[in-house]
């Protein structure tokens, strides 16, 4: 990995808890980083910004601010998002629409706004995507969709300047954070389907996007992360069946019986057990 000092960064989500873990690691190789955080809170190593991203003349104005205190940019990494339990068989709520604001509108927001800095410095892109950007999981088509999105978005900053900037895409799996307090709230437990991984290979894959001389495309977190990535998009079948397989042991096993938002999904996979 090679070294990022003075490497000037701009990262969302600042305040979570990848966001903080990330300008954490960041700073302890050298970077100089600013964070945007809806509810910021004090970092000792950075600045941290209060930033809407679903307000374009917040977000305008905050990456302004972000690149004056840097003195320009190198790098951004579109981090901050929000997740919770939704149907695909059930109209899109308010929550579903903030999730689409937030995670794929609001880093295409950001994206825009620092890209001809990114453009001036030769610098980069890392989005903080999702395992479900090609695994379709039950009661996740909010979140699924929303990061599916923010992927073929990155596809196309990467068509379009990729001449100059360097996009990478990180696909965590499940990792314990306060994003997955909603699920849990509706009843809902995602082990057993999603595979837990560790923050800390979160937040190396991370900053090893930003970091390495030839950033990747797109990176799983873990080795078993990667097989399931490659499964996902290169077999998709495969893939498809084993998580059918899955959710219906997890039926079997009663882990959907807390949730009425799975009532349909738990009698669809027992009939009438």
């Amino acid at each position: 990995m090679s070294s990022l000092e003075g490497r000037r960064v701009l990262l969302t989500g600042a305040s979570g808890a990848f966001g903080t873990a990330v300008t954490d690691a960041l700073a302890e190789r050298g970077a100089r980083v600013v964070g945007l955080d809806l509810n910021p809170r004090e970092h000792e190593r950075a600045s941290i910004l209060r930033c809407d991203v679903t307000d374009p003349a917040a977000v305008r104005a905050a990456v302004s601010e972000a690149i004056g205190l840097l003195g320009g940019l190198d790098i951004l990494v579109n981090n901050a998002g929000i997740g919770g339990p939704a149907s695909a068989g059930a109209p899109p709520d308010q929550r579903v629409r903030l999730m689409l604001e937030v995670n794929t509108l609001g880093a295409w927001q950001v994206t825009a706004c620092a890209i001809d800095e990114l453009v001036r410095t030769r610098g980069r892109v890392v989005f903080v995507a999702s395992r479900m950007s090609f695994l379709g999981l039950p009661l996740g088509a909010a979140y699924g969709v929303s990061k599916r999105a923010l992927v073929a978005y990155a596809d196309a900053l990467r068509a379009e300047y990729g001449t100059h900037v360097k996009v990478s895409c990180v696909h965590p799996a499940m990792v314990k954070t306060p994003i997955h307090d909603a699920t849990r709230a509706a009843g809902l437990d995602l082990e057993g389907v999603s595979r837990e991984e560790p923050l800390a290979a979160v937040v190396e894959t991370i900053v090893g996007a930003c970091a390495a001389p030839r950033p990747p495309r797109d990176a799983a977190t873990t080795r078993i992360g990667s097989v399931q990535l490659f499964v996902a998009r290169h077999l998709p079948g495969v893939a498809d069946r084993v998580v059918a397989r899955q959710v219906r042991s997890q039926a079997e096993a009663g882990a959907f019986d807390g949730a009425d938002l799975a009532a349909g999904l738990r009698q669809r996979n027992l009939g009438s057990h």
